[in-house]
């Protein structure tokens, strides 16, 4: 039997129409994951510390404690809750990656980290640290991702954090332009004015140093209650994001003074409180389909001391380090050298982990092979994404994406964003 639709065109042209404003809108609001590289981590380095050769010593420095508290795989994958069969590449990738790129994102802080100076020494600080990296990019020594925190925008430090922005950007672009991966950090943004005029000082600095429109980006630090929920019961950090005028690139977690804010007491403030989980599961949902990037908080037991001190801070920090990638928070801080160990062996024990089923899966999906597991478009591109993440870090390689999954880097890409349908 032969069924008639009874929508006519006229019908469905009206829908068209009716819809068209909130089409644009939502894909105007929501454009989806720039697909571009996200960094594991972000070390925060107080801006009078930071000098030209501090990249490469965190490497040595993350090397030495390596060899000191975990010198075989075992030891490093009992640390790291690694599975025994991934012990060894994991800990051949770990050693190589802290002596190429043991940062993949440096912030030069100018707030919590830096504190409180005479006027003249900051200033002083801000050329000096633009002329750092400027000397750290000469020798090759600059992470793929680099940038600035400076003091908040609240009364009593707006004024000075603006003008170390200022005085950094005039000394880092007097002889070269501006790294690829620079992004701006603003900490403790409370309010959608606050981001309004973000937006407005990276637009006149732009017009200042005669920058591309738009080629100032920011991240906003989500540290106090005010940011996730506002006194009118709305989602703040969701205006943020909306409010950024698609300057904003990342939400970060302020794991202690979020906590502190919430009332919190010391010995129990961490990224994996119950009141942390419900402040980030809002970040999460506000982020969405934005293409803001989403970042975990620190822990701040550090791995110093004798070698008993140190394999238990990194059993913690490991364990976070895990916590926060199986919940979607794929990027962390890390606070010293002794980090940088269990950052990558973790990471990249997720990332192996996830391989060969992932490369199953995709091959099976694009190849409309029935399996024990039914497989969406939207499931596929998130079996691309945490393989191409994993590529992006170090953790896996092309050529085992090939044979594995049959696809290369370029393709896993493309189906990432949807672009690579089933096979007919």
């Amino acid at each position: 039997m032969e069924y008639e639709a009874r929508l006519t065109a006229a019908d469905l042209a009206a829908i068209d129409d009716r819809l068209a404003a909130a089409d644009a809108e939502l894909a105007r609001a929501y454009p989806g994951d720039p697909g571009t590289r996200q960094p594991v981590h972000t070390v925060y380095v107080p801006a009078d510390r930071f000098h030209a050769e501090l990249v490469p010593e965190w490497g040595a420095a993350a090397l030495a404690a390596l060899a000191a508290h975990a010198s075989t795989p075992a030891e490093l994958g009992s640390i790291a809750g690694l599975q025994p069969s991934l012990a060894a590449v994991v800990y051949d990738r770990v050693t190589l990656k802290l002596a190429a790129e043991p940062i993949e994102d440096l912030r030069i802080d100018f707030e919590d980290g830096y504190g409180h100076r005479p006027a003249p020494e900051e200033d002083a600080a801000a050329v000096h640290a633009a002329a750092a990296l400027a000397g750290a990019r000469a020798e090759g020594a600059l992470p793929p991702f680099v940038g600035l925190r400076v003091k908040s925008l609240e009364p009593a430090t707006r004024r000075r954090g603006l003008r170390t922005l200022d005085l950094f950007l005039a000394a880092m672009l007097a002889d070269a332009p501006m790294p690829d991966g620079f992004v701006i950090t603003f900490p403790k943004v409370m309010a959608v004015a606050q981001v309004e005029a973000l937006v407005d000082v990276c637009a006149r600095l732009e017009a200042a140093y005669r920058l591309p429109a738009g080629r100032l980006r920011f991240e906003l630090q989500i540290e106090t209650p005010q940011s996730v929920l506002g006194a009118a019961g709305t989602v703040t950090v969701a205006q943020f994001v909306h409010a950024s005028a698609g300057r904003s690139v990342g939400l970060h977690y302020g794991t202690y003074d979020y906590s502190a804010a919430v009332g919190v007491a010391g010995g129990f403030q961490s990224l994996e409180h119950p009141a942390a989980d419900q402040a980030k599961a809002l970040m999460q949902i506000a982020a969405a389909g934005t293409g803001v990037r989403l970042s975990d908080g620190s822990t701040n037991v550090l791995p110093v001391g004798s070698k008993g001190a140190v394999q238990e801070a990194w059993r913690l920090h490991a364990r976070l380090v895990r916590r926060s990638l199986e919940r979607a928070f794929y990027q962390g801080w890390d606070l010293h050298p002794a980090q940088l160990p269990t950052r990558f062996a973790t990471t990249y024990g997720f990332y192996r982990e996830a391989l060969p089923a992932a490369a199953a899966r995709l091959r099976a999906y694009l190849d409309k092979v029935a399996g024990g597991v039914l497989d969406e478009p939207a499931t596929a591109r998130a079996l691309a994404d945490v393989l191409v993440r994993g590529l992006d870090c170090g953790a896996v390689d092309e050529s085992e994406l090939l044979t594995l999954a049959g696809l290369d880097a370029a393709e896993l890409r493309r189906l990432r964003r949807g672009s690579i349908a089933p096979a007919e």
